[in-house]
């Protein structure tokens, strides 16, 4: 079932622009979003989330409009960009304690458990951890309130493979309570583990959207990885 619609978003830059991109996600399962460096991953992702403004297209979450919905929306869903990059000098559980004011659904006991999963200090502030620490931190406040889509760009840049294991086992149970996870990433290989369906842009524009398994049998060759299907597609893309 779609629980988050985007229908037509336009956004144009001078250099760039985001043509009529639709898509769909739907409850419990994850959207792996693929593409280069620029394709308009983020621009899609913050669209979505009204941090950037489009021209032209419509959002909706659980049959809302985001238009005129968005305060209600936004106790529902999870957004992480990777990193903790706000009130370096602030205690972890500090932040955390002004974060779950804004969401009458904060649950305590998980967010006390991711942060024994990821080993979290709520004792130092930002500036004292790794970037690996902070994207953790970053995950934990986007979990921790029942949210019921996760929307997520690049979650695990700066993890070691370890972390990123773990955090995919993570995803992996949300999915199988029902959340739906909108997943953008280079790391290809974390798809092939976890993804359900995969959402492939260039140069603004939508190229695929199929379940994982079609995606490969349409637009790859055989024995091609995820990785290879996009590279293969970009070059050919780019030779014309």
């Amino acid at each position: 079932m779609s629980i988050v619609e985007v229908r037509g978003l336009c956004k144009k830059y001078p250099e760039f622009t985001l043509d009529n991109v639709s898509f769909s996600l739907d409850k419990g399962r994850i959207t792996g979003f693929i593409g280069r460096n620029g394709a308009g991953k983020t621009t899609t992702i913050k669209s979505m989330l009204n941090l950037v403004h489009p021209d032209a297209g419509e959002v909706s979450y659980f049959g809302m409009p985001l238009a005129g919905n968005e305060a209600e929306i936004k106790t529902r869903i999870g957004y992480s960009t990777g990193t903790l990059n706000y009130y370096p000098r602030k205690k972890l559980k500090d932040l955390i304690a002004v974060t779950k004011l804004f969401y009458p659904n904060w649950d305590e006991d998980a967010a006390r458990e991711y942060a024994e999963l990821f080993k979290l200090d709520l004792n130092k502030t930002p500036l004292e951890l790794s970037e690996g620490m902070k994207v953790k931190c970053n995950l934990l406040l986007a979990m921790s309130h029942g949210a019921e889509v996760l929307i997520l760009d690049e979650p695990t840049s700066g993890l070691d493979p370890f972390s990123r294991d773990e955090l995919l086992d993570v995803f992996l149970q949300l999915r199988d309570h029902g959340v739906a996870i909108l997943y953008s990433t280079h790391i290809t290989s974390d798809l092939e583990k976890c993804a359900d369906d995969i959402l492939y842009i260039r140069n603004g524009k939508i190229v695929s959207s199929a379940e994982r398994g079609r995606f490969i049998e349409t637009m790859g060759q055989p024995g091609e990885t995820l990785e290879e299907i996009m590279l293969r597609s970009e070059r050919e893309a780019r030779n014309g």
